[in-house]
C-alpha cells in the first residue's frame, strides 16, 4: 500500500512538472532507495542499541550485586525487633518473660512446661501465629535470663549458623 501511495505521488509530481507518464527520464534498473519502504533496522542501529544496553548493564548490575546479604541482615534486625516487642507484651500480660525452656514458642502457643501462665493471650503474641525463622532458615536463639542483656538474649547466628563470625557471618543480636 505504501508503494502504491509513493507511486501515485511520483506520478502526480510528474504531471505537475509537465511530464507524461510515458516520457520518463532515464531510470536505473533497480529501484531508488526512497521508493522502497523501510522494513527494519540496519545492522549499525542494532549494534548501537546493544552497546548502550551493555554499558547500562555494566553500570547498574554491580550496584545490586552483594546486596542480598545486606538485605538479609536488615530483615533479621527487623524480625528481632518484632520478637522483642512481642516478648514485652508477653511480660506485660504474664509478669515475666518465657523461660529458655519455653522459648519463643510461648509467643504462639500457651506454654505447657515450667510456670504455666494464667493470663496468656488467646491467639498468641505474633500476628501470623508462628515464630519466624531467620532469613537463613534457622530459628532465632533465645536465652532467658540473658547473658549480655539482663532480661533476655535474642539473636540470629547469621549466614554460617555458628556462634560468632565476621562479615556476612556475623551474629545479629538484640
Amino acid at each position: 500500500m505504501i508503494f502504491l501511495i509513493r507511486t501515485q505521488r511520483k506520478e502526480n509530481a510528474e504531471v505537475l512538472l509537465g511530464r507524461s507518464s510515458d516520457s520518463k527520464p532515464h531510470e536505473p534498473d533497480r529501484p531508488n532507495r526512497l521508493d522502497r519502504p523501510a522494513n527494519g533496522f540496519t545492522l549499525l542501529e542494532l549494534m548501537v542499541v546493544i552497546i548502550i544496553l551493555g554499558v547500562l548493564a555494566g553500570l547498574v548490575l554491580p550496584r545490586f550485586m552483594g546486596r542480598t546479604e545486606e538485605a538479609k541482615r536488615t530483615k533479621a534486625k527487623l524480625q528481632i525487633e518484632n520478637l522483642e516487642a512481642a516478648l514485652k507484651l508477653y511480660k506485660l500480660d504474664i509478669g515475666n518473660y518465657p523461660t529458655t525452656e519455653q522459648g519463643l514458642e510461648a509467643l504462639v502457643q500457651k506454654p505447657i512446661t515450667g510456670v504455666i501462665p494464667k493470663n496468656w493471650r488467646e491467639g498468641g503474641y505474633l500476628e501470623k501465629g508462628q515464630v519466624p525463622l531467620d532469613p537463613w532458615g534457622r530459628p532465632y536463639a533465645y536465652l532467658c535470663p540473658g547473658v549480655k542483656n539482663k532480661d533476655f538474649d535474642l539473636k540470629s547466628l547469621g549466614a554460617d549458623g555458628e556462634e560468632g563470625g565476621e562479615g556476612e557471618n556475623v551474629d545479629i543480636e538484640r
